[in-house]
């Protein structure tokens, strides 16, 4: 119950003061690209119920071929030109503030992925299933670790991080992961 409220209460506040970066970042995405400056996708959440993510447009419209699903690879030639520069960043995913508010999400958990995916997670590996005790969040322990995951190793690699930071989950390590999300952004790194 106090993670919700912490994720209530900084989902809005994070919703206020961004509302400029958020107006400014709709707008270059408008002016540089055809189509929809927010892209929604569903993904499956807490109870293996799907809800739609929301994003900042990064790539081209109909970017999946035959409407496959593919995995974003480091240097997709699908990213628009803003869209490569908001990935870099990290800013496309600031519409998940408002996943956080809706109780979608929160602000640490394991990133939520497609089914799709998870379908042939799975296959591998069962234990997926028992991420959905929880809120999936915007950032985790695995993508601090583990980075984009662009190959099944790096899935299931990403399955068992999620797994230790569910059976580890304390105030002291969701603090140290926002630390350590916030301060590889503001180095510029790669998360």
């Amino acid at each position: 119950m106090i993670k919700r409220l912490f994720d209530i209460l900084f989902s809005l506040v994070g919703l206020i003061i961004g509302a400029p970066l958020f107006v400014l970042i709709y707008i270059s995405i408008k002016a540089s690209c055809k189509g929809p400056a927010i892209f929604k996708q569903e993904r499956i959440g807490r109870y293996g119920k799907p809800f739609n993510i929301y994003k900042f447009r990064t790539m081209i419209i109909n970017n999946e071929e035959n409407g496959i699903p593919m995995l974003a690879e480091p240097d997709d030639q699908r990213l628009t030109k803003i869209g490569k520069f908001l990935r870099a960043h990290h800013l496309d995913e600031l519409p998940q503030l408002w996943n956080v508010l809706k109780g979608d999400m929160s602000f640490i958990g394991y990133r939520p992925e497609r089914k799709y995916f998870i379908d042939q997670i799975m296959q591998y590996d069962s234990r997926y299933k028992d991420l959905y005790c929880m809120r999936p969040g915007i950032t985790s322990y695995a993508t601090l670790y583990n980075g984009y995951t662009d190959t099944m190793e790096k899935m299931l690699r990403r399955l068992e991080l999620d797994l230790y930071y569910m059976e580890r989950q304390t105030w002291e390590l969701d603090l140290n992961i926002i630390f350590k999300t916030i301060t590889k952004i503001a180095l510029g790194k790669k998360i």
